[in-house]
């Protein structure tokens, strides 16, 4: 089961490129958004730290669930401000309850990092950020996704006159927003669509390949803390 998230807009270029993932895969899969969740950033209360468990309650708790229960995770997020967005970090930032007392509820998970920089964004502020966090997690990343986002300033409705957006930077000053102005959305992407679809393919092969492994596995090759369940 894959748990992908998306931290953009309903109908943006980060959930796109995140269920292009998924979709690719060939495995079951969720697919979360979190426009409009409430979600708080950890407080550093440090209550988990017994059972790993978030004390806090909103809409990360039932996320969090879905997260221990998944043999992967496709998390995306944009850029916004030259940082992932808010909501993104505030998600990454609750999973710090899963990583007390050598526990790593997550660990050994399997990970796809899908980032939406606008197009003058250099650093992979975003790819950075949900690297770190899988990599403390020990997640393992098998794939990454790099698109490009739409900046706000193309749907704020003042765009073209804006002399401090990027519209203007982008075009200079003009009477109208049209389709051509506009960054391109990820289906008109080509190198996102296949750094997507072979993500989703590389983790869907992944995947089966450990249940076959798992479903042809002899007595023998089981590991020694479940050797003496096995009925001779």
């Amino acid at each position: 089961m894959i748990v992908g998230i998306s931290a953009g807009r309903q109908k943006g270029v980060t959930s796109a490129a995140v269920k292009a993932v998924l979709e690719k895969s060939g495995m079951e899969y969720e697919y979360l958004s979190l426009s409009g969740k409430k979600i708080s950033g950890c407080i550093g209360c440090v209550r988990c730290g017994a059972d790993n468990v978030c004390k806090l309650k909103d809409d990360w708790n039932a996320i969090g669930a879905k997260l221990l229960k998944a043999d992967a995770i496709v998390f995306g997020a944009p850029n916004y401000g030259g940082t992932i967005n808010a909501l993104g970090h505030a998600c990454l930032e609750r999973m710090f309850c899963f990583r007390h007392r050598e526990v790593f509820s997550l660990a050994g998970k399997l990970g796809v990092i899908v980032s939406v920089e606008y197009a003058r964004e250099k650093e992979n502020a975003v790819h950075n950020f949900i690297q770190k966090v899988f990599h403390t997690q020990m997640i393992a990343i098998v794939g990454s996704v790099f698109a490009t986002g739409y900046s706000q300033c193309y749907t704020c409705g003042f765009g073209e006159n804006c002399g401090a957006g990027n519209v203007v930077r982008d075009h200079g000053f003009i009477d109208e927003i049209k389709d051509e102005h506009r960054p391109p959305h990820f289906k008109d992407q080509p190198e996102a669509v296949l750094q997507a679809h072979r993500a989703g393919k590389v983790l869907g092969s992944i995947l089966r390949n450990r249940e076959e492994n798992s479903a042809h596995r002899t007595p023998r090759e089981l590991p020694k803390h479940q050797a003496g369940k096995v009925t001779p």
